[in-house]
């Protein structure tokens, strides 16, 4: 009950699994469970309904910390700035152990503690197993700091407190999916992601999970009848359709279709030119695959490098960072990738997550690139062969850094280190049998040179 002035009173609410909602009203409640829905789908606007909500019922405290996490998840300057201004106004309204809990993880990401917040999260799940936003959240982050084993963890603990008429639980499988492929258990990775489909058609991160078993084993045309089957489904007013139409462009990459990647990249993946980091990201890392293979890519590095000049603010996530350095140094503008490599140093040292995505990922990997681009193959291996294996200590998933491995390869080959050349092809071989790309880059390096004796 909430006291209100001359003695009456006012019935608290909850949501959906029973869990009080401190100052909500059953209009902001109802609206509250709308903005969840469009945040567990990643449809439309959730952000735009969670601002209605607070409109609604300015001290509904979950509502105020719900619009910090959606600011956070997208890993842009600005929304860390937001989820701080969001964490300032929940701070006298949350009144809950479970409110408590989110503002207090919460706060933690927002002042780039990804991994205090992660476990933070972890906590709250064990004992609020049926909290989706909290495991949404916190599979998020764990996929921020390249935990793929509590990417798993984290949803088969709440699994059996679930059961599938409850609203939202096709999300679940959908998660448990992705944590399982980043853990490489495909088969059941792809069972489970099939049945979220099945549960919820269109449900863009089941789709999104099974896309990446058939990436990482090599099913290249049945990746492209999974994602071709019905696009529409999937990526209609969807948030994550860019990065799901990127998945479908790898495909035809590795199939050497490369008028389909420009034709996807000219398209859904950068058509509209959004201006914001993990989009951006994605263009990039589509744009330096091209690179590598040597296709002609017109003036399409000018153009990613100019939107990323307009994000604002500096980076706050480090593989962001690097993946900026990879269309300045795309576009030519070495300067500007000197500038973000400045950044990377600054951050480095600091006493964050940043600072160990920075130092021991992002700070190596964004000098290889330079390398790259300066022509210094040999450099750019050199930087490259040590940080690959612990590449997921700045998050990403297993397809994203595969772009890593992939610049090693070509590195080699430009170097005219022929020893190294049939290393890396030989182990990506034992990791992708039956990949196209994979087998043309094997026996490139052995139709170079014979081992010396």
């Amino acid at each position: 009950m909430i006291n209100l002035p001359g003695g009456m009173h006012a019935m608290t609410m909850h949501d959906g699994e029973g869990h009080a909602l401190t100052g909500a009203t059953a209009e902001a409640r109802d609206l509250f469970e709308h903005a969840l829905e469009l945040q567990r789908c990643y449809l439309g606007d959730p952000l735009e309904a969670i601002d209605r909500t607070i409109t609604a019922a300015p001290g509904f405290a979950m509502a105020h910390i719900t619009r910090g996490w959606m600011n956070l998840i997208g890993t842009e300057p600005r929304g860390f700035a937001n989820a701080r201004q969001s964490h300032a106004n929940a701070a006298p309204l949350a009144k809950t152990p479970r409110e408590r809990a989110h503002l207090e993880a919460m706060g933690q990401l927002a002042n780039c503690d990804f991994h205090t917040a992660a476990a933070t999260l972890q906590r709250l799940s064990i004992d609020h197993p049926r909290d989706l936003l909290a495991l949404q959240i916190g599979h998020h982050i764990d996929f921020f700091v390249g935990d793929a084993r509590m990417m798993r963890d984290r949803i088969a603990r709440a699994l059996p407190e679930w059961s599938e008429d409850r609203p939202g639980y096709h999300l679940l499988p959908a998660m448990h999916a992705f944590g399982l492929e980043e853990c490489g258990d495909y088969v059941e990775a792809e069972r489970q992601g099939r049945r979220a489909a099945a549960l919820h058609p269109g449900d863009s991160w089941a789709q999104h999970a099974v896309a990446h078993v058939m990436e990482m084993q090599g099913r290249l045309k049945e990746g492209l009848a999974w994602m071709r089957d019905d696009p529409e489904l999937w990526s209609r007013d969807s948030l994550l359709a860019i990065h799901n139409w990127w998945h479908t462009a790898l495909y035809h990459l590795d199939l050497g279709e490369i008028d389909e990647v420009l034709t996807l990249y000219d398209g859904p993946i950068f058509g509209t030119k959004p201006p914001f980091s993990m989009t951006l990201g994605d263009a990039g890392a589509l744009l330096w695959r091209l690179m590598l293979r040597g296709v002609d890519l017109g003036d399409r590095w000018d153009v990613l490098a100019d939107l990323w000049t307009q994000v604002e603010g500096r980076s706050l996530y480090a593989f962001n960072d690097a993946h900026a350095v990879m269309a300045y140094v795309g576009a030519g503008r070495r300067s500007k990738a000197v500038e973000v490599i400045a950044a990377l140093e600054e951050a480095a040292a600091g006493d964050n997550s940043n600072a160990i995505f920075s130092s021991q990922v992002a700070l190596p990997v964004a000098r290889a690139f330079l390398a790259f681009g300066d022509g210094d193959y040999t450099g750019c291996a050199a930087l490259l062969l040590p940080v690959i294996p612990i590449a997921h200590r700045f998050g990403g998933s297993h397809a994203q850094r595969d772009v890593l491995d992939l610049t090693l390869i070509e590195a080699a080959f430009r170097a005219d280190d022929e020893p190294l050349a049939r290393a890396v092809t030989a182990e990506r071989k034992a990791a992708k049998p039956h990949s196209v790309f994979t087998e043309a880059v094997f026996q490139r390096a052995r139709a170079a040179a014979v081992v010396p004796a």
